[in-house]
């Protein structure tokens, strides 16, 4: 929930240390600091707050000359978010720096340890014991230090080393939390994100868990905890700098919102060949997909809520009984899987712990699972049996957008290939089906061309106390995303609920003014929604309704408007959320929020 990033070569290191750590501040942090070897000696800057803090302090950089070092972003999960909190932390005789992401679950009894035997610490920090284990294990061999550091700490950790004798070097490990080498020449890198990278190389090597790497400006050298070389494979990173950047857009959400046609197109076009969908995951075809009697879907926030809507696709399609579960409940509940129970997991990310955790408890289970990701190379992607890429591209905001909507249309993919291979749709409907889906970039575009008021909107909700969102079926998950965009942003209350189970308690909730959002684009429940719509009207509620452009019977009861092309209705939850990010974003707008680094939160969930 943090960044790493480090340096060696030719090259002032702290110039690259900050702009790398620039690259990382999506993925939400507290505090940031920077530690350089300079001769001898290593110099650290820390401070809480923003990276610009600490660029003035350094004079960007300037002030700490080296050509070798550690940087890192820290959200605060031992000990408050304070310049003695922030990374990289000091061993007690100076000789050590380290930086972490992650958590060190038994780092209390390792604490006591150091202090009986006279360490002493500054920080409160999980992180600091790491480092005094350098000190203590350390006998002239970095290396070997790390290999017995490694072998005492239990939980999650991606760790960045480097020692004043070695002034050339530095040392990655990675045990449960992504961390990446970057290969340049006469210089290479480490970062916990390809972000951080690649503005100066293209070429990377992904570590796996247990193993670490010997880093100097010549050589990367990959081994594992007990020493033995491992061979890795350099590979490509095909997009570049430019698809990480604003590009003329005030926000990277906003941006990100603008590029979801291109996105969905891109994840939906190469999957669809002599009409018909194609998943290029060996071994997901019909005999396979036969023994399947039941499908569980599990992840975490917005993946949470695509499962949600995606599960009426593929049960309308394949007929096939699917449960949508949180991944941090479903690891702890002994889930009823088996051999015949497909598990389908999503992630952005690809390193969500929850959901890492889920693939292993189902695996243990002999359930297989399917892994739909957008990050070639994560550690979802590589325990799952399947994985499908979403191929969103880099997604920078923390409140997702296009990572949402191109699960979905995975998912989508995914329902209509196995309807197709288990022959539960006829031929005519595959076809109108296939169609629908091949029109849901234009459609997407389509729903935000309807909607120039919007900013409007937003505008009028800027004070509201609490929103209401509304719907059933695939509505209904449609507005559990709807509401979770609004209150990550904007940092109102914000409560989706079940249209029909408005009368079994909630509707308690609505007063005069109370604005309501009301989700009418599934046609097969559109009118028991209007139903709905008339009673938290008759109670004073402002309905802000969202709809086809077609239905003229929702104007009539509804105080404004949101609009939608027609859309097949199985697919419709693709489209039907992309006004309800933009209402979120301009009303974070009009709030002043920081809209793409909302408070408290983080991009990628590497710790329960």
């Amino acid at each position: 929930m943090c960044g790493i990033v480090g340096y060696t070569g030719m090259q002032e290191a702290a110039p690259i240390l900050l702009e790398g750590l620039k690259r990382l501040e999506y993925r939400g942090y507290d505090s940031a600091g920077i530690a350089v070897i300079n001769g001898n000696e290593i110099s650290v800057r820390k401070v809480s707050g923003r990276i610009a803090k600490l660029c003035e302090i350094t004079n960007d950089g300037a002030a700490c000359p080296g050509k070798v070092g550690i940087g890192h972003t820290r959200w605060a999960t031992h000990g408050a978010p304070t310049d003695i909190n922030a990374h990289p932390h000091v061993s007690n005789d100076g000789k050590f720096a380290v930086v972490h992401n992650g958590i060190i679950e038994n780092y209390l009894a390792l604490r006591e340890e150091l202090i009986n035997k006279g360490y002493h610490f500054e920080s409160e920090t999980d992180t600091e014991v790491v480092v005094q284990l350098l000190e203590m294990y350390y006998k002239g061999d970095l290396k070997s230090a790390v290999m017995r550091v490694s072998s005492r700490l239990q939980g999650s950790y991606a760790l960045g080393v480097v020692c004043s004798d070695a002034p050339d070097e530095i040392v990655a490990i990675r045990e449960s939390s992504p961390l990446i080498i970057g290969i340049g020449a006469g210089e290479n890198y480490f970062a916990s994100d390809i972000t951080a990278l690649v503005s100066y190389t293209k070429n990377v090597i992904y570590l796996e868990d247990g193993e670490f790497a010997q880093i100097t400006p010549d050589t990367v050298m990959i081994y594992d905890l007990l020493g033995n070389p491992v061979s890795k494979k350099v590979q490509r990173v095909t997009w570049d700098v430019q698809a990480a950047e604003k590009g003329g857009y005030e926000h990277f959400m906003l941006k990100e919102i603008v590029e979801q046609p291109r996105a969905v197109e891109a994840t939906i076009r190469p999957r669809i060949r002599d009409n018909r969908v194609v998943l290029e995951e060996e071994g997901l075809n019909a005999e396979f997909l036969r023994g399947i009697k039941r499908i569980y879907i599990t992840a975490c926030g917005s993946a949470y809520y695509a499962g949600c809507v995606g599960r009426y696709a593929i049960e309308s399609l394949c007929r096939i009984p699917v449960s949508t579960e949180l991944a941090s409940e479903f690891r702890y509940g002994d889930p009823m899987v088996d051999s015949e129970t497909l598990v389908i997991v999503l992630s952005q990310s690809g390193e969500t712990a929850d959901t890492i955790a889920a693939i292993k408890e189902s695996k243990s289970k002999g359930a297989p699972v399917l892994a739909i990701v957008n990050v070639v190379g994560s550690s979802v992607a590589k325990l799952a049996d399947f994985t499908l890429y979403t191929w969103a591209g880099p997604e920078i905001a923390v409140a997702t957008t296009k990572g949402y909507t191109t699960q979905l249309a995975l998912l989508y993919l995914f329902a209509l290939y196995t309807a197709g291979e288990l022959g539960r749709i006829d031929e005519k409907t595959y076809r109108h089906m296939l169609r629908s889906l091949r029109s849901l970039p234009q459609k997407i575009q389509e729903s935000v061309d309807l909607n120039p008021l919007i900013e409007n909107y937003a505008d009028d909700y800027r004070d509201a106390r609490s929103i209401f969102f509304i719907g059933r079926n695939s509505d209904y998950g449609a507005a559990m995303e709807g509401a979770l965009k609004m209150k990550e942003i904007s940092y109102i209350h914000a409560e989706a609920y079940a249209a029909g189970e408005l009368k079994h308690g909630t509707i308690a909730l609505i007063e005069e003014h109370q604005p309501v959002i009301a989700l009418c684009c599934n046609d097969t429940v559109r009118e028991k929604t209007m139903n709905n719509i008339i009673e938290v009207k008759a109670r004073g509620a402002d309905v802000l309704a969202l709809a086809e452009k077609r239905d003229a019977d929702i104007i009539s009861i509804a105080d404004r408007m949101l609009w939608l092309p027609e859309v097949e209705p199985v697919f419709a939850g693709a489209v039907e959320i992309i006004p309800l990010q933009l209402l979120a974003y301009y009303t974070a707008k009009a709030r002043n929020c920081d809209i793409d680094k909302p408070k408290n939160l983080a991009k990628s969930v590497t710790v329960e």
